[in-house]
């Protein structure tokens, strides 16, 4: 690796800097570890932390700048890591002033396709500007939709600069006013960052790789060969995963720099004992339960098949309420873990154990073990339990992954995809073609990876969150969920039909006990022996009924976003058979499925609900079903008929202080209802979008208006 046109001022070297990481699953984490190596580069030194340990950092009294990485969990929340933070900032005895001495810049995560998009980092962010905080360097928001990499990239290049521009202007007002360091006004810091960002190209430090070491005239050399095998060769081809076109083909890369190594790893022989799901590690506690019914509520010919699994609790302490979500701990598929280790020709040690320990020569900061990984367990319970085999890789794994490829198209293949100039290809053929490890390894068969690489790149297996899909009222010792067999078309490199980690595990996992089309329990003659898995509970949340019966609540919920308000049903039900006299407010859901007779889930249930009155409104779509009568004809979508019966919905949100409750898919059903509310607000009590939006935003507040959405 080569540095080009790299200085660094003697008084510039090793500026100091805090930067604290806020994370759930590890994106923040490892975006702020890369931020830490590259400080390094350029001649900064980065006190690096996670928000959560407040014992190492105190902004009360921080002088240097502070950089921030924030990912957001649920539905807009901050991480678990930062709800302690979070809460102490949010003390509102706290002067205005608290934060004036502290100058900072915020890296926040999101996904587009929720809608508070970045809002954890937006909270932290708004906040410490409102106990007086400034920013050295513009916020930024990278959408996980379209891929982090696309703001992460600039927003860290462009952070290098605003940082030297920082210490030059603290440096300066010293000079003149010989106090402590004050920042220049926020105009000028911000005119000068954005001058400077539009010129990352000759402001900002590049790696020009070369791949074998030898010098710049035969790299050029090389590469002027390669252009005009590529004119006669390439024309002809499209690119692909393993192979790119003009202009990318010929084109002079700007690649990452290469992740330090850290990992030093031994494979002992085991001695034949046996591992169980225990050694899986947690935060929260972890149950083991037996499945006690599985049932197909969708037909045979339906375009998804929904399975409703019925867990036995009854001899554990775990417990939930309508509305609570609980974690799934699900095994890699094991035809892909036996492909992996057969491609990393480590087969025949599957049974061995795996002993870590840190390189001794490492230049990674602050390395430590992968928590994820426990102590003494054999190479396949790893591969099978505790990584996340399909998780797309990086562009620095990909780095990384150059260095142990001999094959030169190969290793310039996988030098483009990595670089700068290849991002568009990256995005194309790694990202949304969900390529995995084991695709890139297929892809590029001189790639030969030593199993310390995938220990340092591989993240950690994440249990499965799902919706409890009961009430302990109505079903004691039982708890339901309901799930989609997810199926996809994995394209790199070749098209294989894959099922979701998860669902095609269970789906696996209960096909012995499994009942055909029908929710009603009856005996299994199988008598199948009832497999178990391992649950463990979510962090509390607001998706609850609420503590008034007699507020009027709007449920909606296409497809399996029933799942919750079915509980809700079962769980009104049982209180109003516990209190006859009671006042009960109305109770509106809006369904929608594909068809009526392959996928209207709970269809039985919900006409109970409805005879009955616990269910006061039921209003359902059938998106591919021919329209019968002039309803269904102009409600194709739950949104549809959200816009259709807009009156009532405005009537209980706005008059009734009634709450509305969206569970389903965040990329369009979420977006789509919001907009509808939105309109009918609008609408029916002639404002502006702008302020129908508002007072949405109002009953989101007001924990009014909840969403348990996934994308």
């Amino acid at each position: 690796v080569a540095l080009c046109s790299f200085t660094v001022t003697c008084r510039e070297v090793m500026r100091r800097f805090l930067l604290l990481y806020a994370t759930q699953q590890g994106q923040a984490k490892a975006i702020a570890e890369e931020i830490c190596e590259q400080a390094v580069v350029h001649g900064f030194s980065a006190d690096l932390h996670c928000i959560s340990e407040s014992s190492k950092y105190d902004l009360k009294t921080e002088t240097a700048p502070l950089v921030v990485v924030v990912s957001t969990t649920g539905t807009g929340d901050p991480p678990d890591t930062a709800r302690k933070f979070v809460k102490e900032i949010q003390n509102q005895t706290l002067p205005v002033d608290f934060f004036a001495h502290l100058r900072y810049g915020l890296l926040g995560l999101g996904d587009s396709e929720y809608t508070y998009f970045c809002n954890g980092g937006k909270i932290i962010d708004k906040r410490l500007q409102e106990l007086g905080a400034r920013h050295f360097y513009d916020t930024g928001h990278a959408d996980d939709c379209v891929g982090l990499e696309l703001v992460v990239e600039p927003w860290i290049a462009g952070l290098w600069p605003a940082l030297r521009e920082h210490f030059r202007s603290s440096r300066g007002q010293e000079e003149i006013s010989g106090t402590a360091p004050v920042a220049s006004p926020a105009s000028s810091r911000t005119d000068l960052v954005k001058s400077e960002l539009l010129h990352i190209e000759s402001q900002v430090e590049l790696l020009r790789f070369d791949d074998s070491g030898r010098k710049d005239s035969e790299v050029l050399k090389q590469n002027a060969v390669n252009s005009n095998q590529s004119n006669v060769l390439i024309e002809d081809f499209e690119s692909s995963l393993t192979r790119s076109v003009p202009p990318l083909s010929q084109a002079s890369l700007n690649v990452p720099a290469l992740p330090p190594e850290y990992l030093q790893v031994h494979l002992q022989e085991s001695l034949g004992q046996e591992e169980s799901q225990a050694s899986v590690t947690s935060a929260d506690p972890i149950f083991q339960v037996p499945i006690s019914k599985a049932v197909q509520l969708t037909t045979n010919d339906a375009i998804k098949t929904t399975l409703l699994v019925e867990l036995d609790i009854s001899k554990t302490d775990f417990s939930y309420q309508p509305g609570d979500a609980f974690s799934v701990i699900c095994p890699n598929s094991d035809s892909e873990v036996q492909s992996l280790l057969q491609r990393l020709q480590l087969e025949d040690k599957r049974e061995h154990y795996v002993l870590l320990k840190i390189k001794t020569d490492t230049k990674k900061k602050g390395a430590a073990l992968p928590q994820h990984i426990p102590a003494r367990c054999s190479l396949q319970f790893i591969f099978t339990w505790c990584l996340e085999i399909r998780a797309i890789p990086k562009k620095a794994f990909l780095r990384a992954l150059v260095d142990y490829t001999s094959d030169s198209a190969e290793k310039r293949r996988l030098q483009e995809l990595c670089s700068k100039q290849g991002a568009a290809d990256y995005s194309r053929f790694v990202r949304d073609a969900c390529a995995c490890l084991l695709d890139l390894l297929l892809a590029f068969p001189s790639c030969q990876p030593p199993l310390s690489l995938l220990l340092e790149h591989l993240p950690k297996l994440q249990p499965r969150p799902y919706s409890c899909a009961s009430s302990s009222l109505f079903h004691p010792g039982k708890l339901h969920f309901v799930f989609n067999v997810v199926e996809f078309l994995s394209t790199a490199p070749t098209e294989v039909l894959r099922k979701g980690v998860c669902t095609g595990w269970l789906a696996l996992l209960v096909a012995s006990v499994l009942q055909p089309n029908t929710y009603a329990s009856h005996e299994d003659s199988r008598k199948a022996v009832a497999p178990k898995i391992s649950i463990s509970p979510r962090t509390a949340n607001y998706f609850h009924l609420p503590n008034d019966p007699s507020i009027p609540i709007i449920m909606v919920g296409p497809g399996t976003g029933i799942a919750p308000f079915i509980g809700f049903l079962q769980h009104r039900e049982k209180l109003q058979e516990q209190h006859p006299d009671g006042n009960f407010g109305a109770v509106w859901l809006f369904f929608g499925c594909r068809h009526k007779d392959r996928d209207y889930l709970f269809r039985k249930e919900l006409r109970h609900f409805l005879k009955h009155g616990i269910l006061t409104h039921l209003k359902v779509s059938f998106s591919r079903d021919a329209p019968v009568g002039e309803e269904e004809a102009t409600a194709k979508y739950v949104q549809d008929n959200i816009q259709l019966h807009g009156q009532e919905v405005v009537r209980i949100l706005l008059h009734e202080n009634g709450c509305i409750y969206v569970c389903g898919d965040a990329k369009n059903m979420a977006k789509d209802v919001h907009d509808a509310l939105v309109e009918i607000i609008s609408k029916e009590i002639g404002v502006e979008k702008l302020e129908a939006m508002k007072t949405l935003a109002t009953l989101k507040e007001d924990k009014r208006y909840l969403q348990d959405i996934w994308s």
